[in-house]
């Protein structure tokens, strides 16, 4: 055996072991701590706690053991500083904006977006006199001309949400920092075990841990990581102050999920490229849009800066609407739901779901069709899977 003070410890092991610190009960699995509050030894030690002169627990809306076991074992994934964990996904994204962001500033964001983000932009955030510039995703000159002296943040999901379209995180974060602003990714459809875009040169990373860190689609919630001096100021801050907290039992449910995320993320990538495959050679599938695919436009892109290509696969079929409602009413196995990420396979009808809110004019630019079907592969066999969509082909 090497010696493990000189190894460092590889993925799978950090999936399992990081943040783990073992009560005086000597648990084998991280145990829940249920508490709203913490007992102090003294008036002095808790005038310390609160003050930041002491570390240590204070109130569990924004310090609790099992909560931050969770934080510095996803921040050991991602190779981040920090991490503050959220009540979810969007719970983190505003969190991130609102902690880091004020009056007067701007952001750039990629138009290839959940739809619930982009309302969150143009709805709220506009409210408190922040702006935000819409671009193609793939346009890093887009990028750069929509940059303005006030813009502070560039944000992008990658790959995107329905269309699997992919950035380049390091292109973009030269750009970013050319002109002193932060790039935060969404790496909530790759996850640490495909893509790590801190490395790519990103400065946050946000996810929604309801979907692969979790992957049995049991529990909401959210994290942002990067590194101290921005995570740990800006988004603490607020998260302390705000409160949009993860509670204990979500944290360990989603401890549990990172244990065997490397795995799960193997086999839904195989089986969504076998899927991708398959529809391609459909006559009633219009296009296929799935990184894995030579045809996909930032298919080498995605091959550089991925280990694997996902678990997600949309696809426009010939018939607009009524055609994908009609396959989507046809299948057996497949579950009828907006979330993805799980063990079981979803599908649903993007235009009128996860970006439903948005207008036919911005789902146009954002290239969301009436026909168009998203499937988050899950681990049941491909061949039921292929055999459940034909029944609707």
């Amino acid at each position: 055996m090497p010696d493990t003070e000189d190894t460092v410890p590889g993925f799978a092991t950090l999936a399992v072991r990081a943040g783990q610190q073992r009560t005086l009960e000597s648990e084998h699995a991280e145990p829940i701590f249920p508490t709203s509050s913490y007992v102090f030894e003294s008036a002095a030690a808790a005038a310390a706690r609160f003050s930041g002169e002491q570390p240590g627990n204070i109130y569990s809306r924004f310090t609790n053991p099992t909560v931050r076991t969770f934080e510095q074992r996803l921040a050991a994934l991602e190779g981040g500083e920090r991490c503050v964990a959220t009540a979810s996904g969007m719970a983190a994204i505003y969190a991130t904006c609102a902690g880091l962001l004020q009056s007067g500033d701007h952001l750039v964001s990629s138009r290839s977006i959940f739809g619930s983000t982009t309302l969150l932009f143009n709805n709220y955030l506009q409210k408190f006199g922040i702006s935000t510039t819409f671009v193609a995703q793939d346009d890093v000159s887009a990028w750069e001309a929509a940059i303005r002296p006030e813009t502070r943040l560039l944000f992008l999901e990658t790959p995107s949400n329905p269309l699997t379209e992919v950035a380049d995180i390091h292109a973009l974060s030269e750009l970013a920092h050319a002109s002193d602003c932060l790039l935060v990714v969404d790496n909530c459809f790759c996850t640490p075990a495909l893509q790590r875009p801190l490395a790519l040169g990103a400065d946050i990373v946000i996810h929604s841990a309801t979907k692969y860190l979790d992957g049995q689609g049991r529990c909401v919630g959210g994290a942002v990581v990067g590194r101290e001096d921005v995570v740990g100021e800006g988004v603490y801050g607020f998260l302390r102050t705000c409160g949009p907290t993860m509670s204990p039992f979500n944290a360990w449910v989603f401890l549990k999920g990172l244990e065997t995320l490397a795995i799960r993320m193997q086999a839904h990538c195989a089986s969504a490229q076998r899927l991708a495959d398959w529809l391609q050679a459909q006559p009633a599938v219009e296009r296929v849009y799935y990184p894995g695919l030579a045809s996909h436009p930032q298919h080498e892109l995605a091959a550089r800066q991925q280990s694997a290509f996902g678990g997600i696969v949309s696809f426009d079929l010939k018939g607009g609407q009524q055609a994908a409602w009609e396959l989507i009413d046809a299948t057996r196995v497949c579950s009828i739901t907006a979330n993805l990420g799980d063990t079981k396979t979803t599908i649903t009808h993007p235009a009128t779901t996860t970006h439903g809110r948005l207008t036919q004019e911005q789902r146009a630019q954002a290239g969301i069709a009436d026909g168009l079907v998203r499937v988050a592969v899950g681990l049941e066999s491909i061949d039921d899977l292929c055999a459940d969509l034909a029944r609707g082909l």
